[in-house]
């Protein structure tokens, strides 16, 4: 019986294919080993839900920076679903300006209709974040002036 070559080639052929399946299988038993003894299935265990309570200090939440007031964490979750919510702490305006500012969101960045959940929003705007009756800055106090 005499084997031609391509019967020598699909032989081999054959042959690197099992060689490829036993490299893998070698490779990738270790990694299932582990994984087969870090997997319990006998015992489930229960899953305990974790509600986290914001941290507040002097009327602000720490995570968000938002005032502490009714509805803040339905502007934290609505706002912050789009932009950072430095966006709003930074910010100051009139309720028609919040409105104005919520109207453009929606025309031009895609802001959803908020229902009745934009009163209770422009509520808190109106309320924690209208302009503040100063200038820039406080008026520098107790200063000791010096001559040039």
């Amino acid at each position: 019986m005499s084997l031609d070559r391509e019967d020598i080639l699909n032989h081999v052929d054959g042959v690197v294919r099992i060689i490829k399946l036993v490299f893998a299988v070698v490779l990738l038993s270790p990694f299932i080993f582990y994984l087969l003894t870090k997997v319990d299935f006998e015992h489930s265990e229960e899953v305990v839900e974790v509600v986290e309570t914001p941290l507040i200090e002097n009327g602000i939440d720490l995570a968000s920076g938002l005032i502490v007031d009714d509805n803040y964490e339905l502007v934290n979750g609505t706002c912050s679903a789009c932009h950072s919510i430095d966006l709003v702490t930074q910010n100051r305006a009139t309720r028609e300006g919040w409105k104005d500012l919520i109207v453009w969101m929606q025309q031009t960045q895609k802001l959803w209709d908020l229902g009745d959940n934009e009163a209770l929003i422009l509520d808190y705007l109106e309320k924690n974040y209208a302009p503040k009756q100063q200038g820039r800055r406080a008026p520098l106090k107790d200063i000791e002036w010096y001559e040039l």
